[in-house]
């Protein structure tokens, strides 16, 4: 299918591409385009008008902070899956970024692309919750952050207003003691496609005991979220294979759903496989940092 008419602009700045937004109603930011080309296609979404931010100097960035990282909103996945400082200090944020979607999608998507899209089934959204990110967000009134256990609100649904960007995601740097990692299922097997369930998980241990956890699924309910029954069951403990399973088995406190590609009982055994695997793999990476 063809999409309705719309209007194209490509601003030269935020500033102009912010002031856009707030004027012209029913518009929609052009990143990537991985998400919002087809939908248009289909006519799931009809913008009046695309306002292309690919080539806005500076948001293809990866910056480095005092306590972590600053993604830009043009930098695409496969930046983040080559990336050795992401390899080192936000694991699950690189393995979740080298196994979305095929390679077309890795070389023209964008992080903050799909984190804005918010897809239920998405792989990166999971790893930016489970490593605490902040969405820094623009518009004509100024700058906000938003916390990332508050920016998804539900199924393509975020906190974002409709006349603000999503112009980049700080992530703090993985220090010793602490790891992370995201394991899936895809669609197409492996962890080809979108996730029929996912885990993200980041831990921190000091002196043998896990001091502070967070494990975020994707893929099994309407939109990415923290099991905080999980993390919350794993604190204190040793972190053992035990201490794992059995925090796994104490219930994420996430309402699972059925969908074409399984049922609740089948997301709910997927969604602790992964889990235990995503946690079994954060923990080996934090007892390394302190070899």
């Amino acid at each position: 299918m063809y999409p309705r008419t719309f209007d194209y602009v490509a601003p030269d700045d935020l500033g102009e591409a912010c002031a856009l937004l707030g004027k012209v109603p029913r518009a929609k930011v052009l990143a990537g385009g991985m998400s919002l080309i087809p939908m248009m296609k289909l006519r799931v979404l009809s913008p009046s008008t695309v306002v292309d931010i690919g080539r806005i100097p500076g948001l293809d960035q990866i910056s480095e902070t005092p306590v972590g990282f600053e993604v830009g909103a043009l930098v695409r996945h496969r930046q983040i899956a080559a990336s050795l400082l992401f390899a080192d200090h936000a694991a699950a944020l690189s393995e979740a970024a080298a196994c979305t979607g095929d390679a077309q999608v890795r070389n023209r998507g964008t992080l903050c692309g799909s984190l804005a899209h918010a897809d239920s089934s998405a792989d990166q959204t999971a790893a930016v919750l489970a490593l605490g990110g902040i969405m820094v967000v623009r518009s004509t009134r100024g700058v906000r952050t938003i916390a990332a256990d508050e920016f998804f609100v539900d199924a393509f649904t975020t906190a974002l207003a409709d006349d603000e960007i999503l112009s980049a995601v700080r992530l703090p740097r993985t220090t010793d003691g602490e790891g992370s990692a995201y394991r899936k299922l895809g669609r197409r097997g492996g962890s080809e496609g979108f996730a029929v369930a996912a885990a993200a998980a980041w831990v921190k241990v000091d002196r043998g005991v896990v001091v502070d956890a967070r494990v975020a699924l994707t893929g099994v309910s309407t939109r990415p979220v923290l099991a905080a029954g999980v993390s919350a069951a794993l604190v204190g403990t040793d972190g053992s294979p035990g201490a794992v399973r059995a925090a796994v088995a104490s219930g994420s406190g996430v309402t699972l759903i059925a969908d074409l590609f399984g049922s609740e009982d089948y997301k709910a055994h997927l969604a602790e496989v992964l889990a235990t695997q995503a946690l079994d793999a954060a923990l080996d990476r934090a007892r390394s940092g302190l070899e």
